[in-house]
């Protein structure tokens, strides 16, 4: 039961928590921290399903936590992301889209919870939907976003702290936030697309339903 691919799940269920609390707390050095840990956590959702399918070790312990592991750690990152964009004292906002938009959060982790239902009931009926390349590119994407974005933060804390100036303090500041603003773009519309393309490839098993 407790292969290496299940303790690095197991270990990414518990950095979830740790990645969500600590941008909260004031200073560069915990978000930091936090974008580190999340660096890790990111690495272990590759590396588990790696070592599962190289060393045979698939088992129905991972295969029921791994999508768990993945929900808790995207809610755990788009929680601190959504409040700390509207923080009122030090500009948190992203360019373009200023705040994280409500419906984003909600598009993001609805996409999540839709698919996962969606695959539930698939299984019922003996069909297994595997990982398209849409949905692996969208999880792409949406770590980058949320890795610059926890970046960001500790940036904006560094900038207060160390009182920078000057064109290299303005470029990176642009570019960073630049970076941001157009992965989030990407990441929503490959999160709307990925769904789109997986209930039209499987829009055979609502019609069994129905009948």
């Amino acid at each position: 039961m407790w292969t290496l691919p299940n303790v690095l799940t197991v270990t990414r269920i518990a950095l979830a928590p740790v990645i969500a609390l600590l941008p909260f707390i004031e200073g560069y050095w915990p978000k930091v921290i936090a974008f580190v840990a999340f660096l890790a956590a990111a690495a272990s959702d590759v590396a588990d399903g790696y070592l599962a399918r190289s060393r045979k070790q698939i088992s129905d312990l991972g295969i029921l936590l791994d999508p768990i592991a993945d929900k808790l750690l995207l809610f755990a990152t788009l929680v601190p992301i959504y409040w700390i964009t509207r923080h009122p004292a030090i500009l948190y906002g992203i360019p373009w889209w200023g705040s994280l938009p409500l419906w984003v959060a909600i598009l993001l982790v609805g996409r999540e919870v839709l698919i996962t239902l969606f695959r539930f009931q698939a299984k019922r009926r003996g069909v297994i939907i595997p990982a398209g390349r849409e949905g692996k590119l969208k999880v792409i994407f949406q770590d980058i976003f949320i890795g610059a974005t926890i970046a960001w933060f500790a940036w904006k804390d560094l900038l207060v702290r160390m009182r920078w100036t000057g064109r290299l303090r303005d470029f990176w500041d642009q570019f960073h936030g630049m970076f941001v603003a157009v992965t989030l773009g990407v990441a929503v519309v490959l999160t709307a697309y990925s769904l789109a393309v997986y209930l039209y490839r499987y829009r055979a098993l609502f019609r069994s339903a129905e009948r």
